[in-house]
């Protein structure tokens, strides 16, 4: 039984971290799909225009009380979106793990693990282990945007924000891809971590389950978003005081995004707060009156 056991987890060590699909991987133009600024622009742009128009289509053709029936489709997005992200996650753990064993004696004194995680030694091109699972996780941002599609077929929502928030992590991790950002490896573990979690949640929500008492995903997003900003705080240290960090314009211009992000979710987390207090409080004078 042990010995079984030790099979599987070498074999999945294997094809996580030292197949050769992964150990050979090089970010190209011309070789990997989706990896020119023509495509990513191009298919924001879509994503944009294609959102707009399905909901000003439903607006005009179907009345809001009407939602579009889609079955078990948005669980089964759910389940697959957790189980990737939960394989990103593993894939990344595990090639880091084997970059740094591979590649540590060229350190020699000047960077520990933590340092290499948070800043790449300049020079540093997209190939190999972690910049697979970079990959793998760009190309899985593009099934993230399905949710926009059920929002709008159910609900007849559409807001500006969500359609930034969906695509702002496609540029973001092009952007990891085609400078060989820093920082990208931490990035990849806490957002995959998340989105297991928060997927897996809202699969248990689409079954019929009970929901969580207080705003787990928003929570999660919270806890997320600081833990980058520590992070983003490292990155900035090594870069003035540690010689040097690879991809550091990517950086400055994914730490904006990630700004305006944040003033973006934290408004309309205040918001949602807001309202939930003004429901609360006219339930309870309505408790009282009655």
């Amino acid at each position: 039984m042990q010995s079984q056991q030790s099979f599987i987890l070498h074999r999945l060590n294997y094809l996580l971290s030292e197949h050769p699909a992964v150990v050979g991987f090089r970010w190209s133009h011309a070789q990997s799909w989706g990896a020119t600024w023509v495509f990513l622009f191009s298919s924001i742009s879509f994503y944009f225009a294609f959102s707009v128009t399905l909901h000003i289509l439903l607006l005009l053709f179907r009345h809001r009380s009407r939602p579009v029936p889609l079955g078990p489709i948005p669980a089964f997005h759910s389940l697959a979106m957790s189980a990737i992200s939960a394989t990103i996650l593993a894939g990344t753990l595990t090639s880091a793990a084997a970059e740094i064993r591979d590649t540590r004696w060229l350190w020699g004194r000047t960077k520990t693990p933590i340092q290499w995680l948070l800043c790449f030694p300049l020079g540093t091109r997209p190939s190999g282990r972690v910049f697979f699972w970079s990959y793998i996780f760009y190309l899985s941002r593009y099934l993230h945007v399905f949710r926009t599609l059920f929002t709008i077929l159910r609900h007849r929502r559409l807001s500006l924000f969500h359609l930034f928030a969906n695509s702002i992590p496609m540029v973001m991790s092009f952007l990891w891809l085609e400078f060989s950002q820093s920082f990208q490896v931490l990035e990849i573990v806490f957002t995959t971590f998340t989105y297991s979690v928060v997927y897996g949640y809202r699969f248990w929500t689409e079954l019929g389950l009970p929901t969580a008492s207080f705003p787990l995903v928003a929570n999660i997003q919270m806890i997320l978003l600081g833990l980058n900003l520590i992070c983003h705080c490292g990155v900035l240290f090594l870069q003035v005081w540690g010689g040097g960090c690879n991809g550091i314009g990517a950086w400055v211009i994914n730490s904006v995004i990630n700004g305006g992000f944040l003033f973006m979710f934290l408004n309309s987390f205040v918001k949602m707060r807001w309202i939930r207090k003004k429901a609360m409080e006219s339930t309870d004078t309505d408790g009282k009156i009655d």
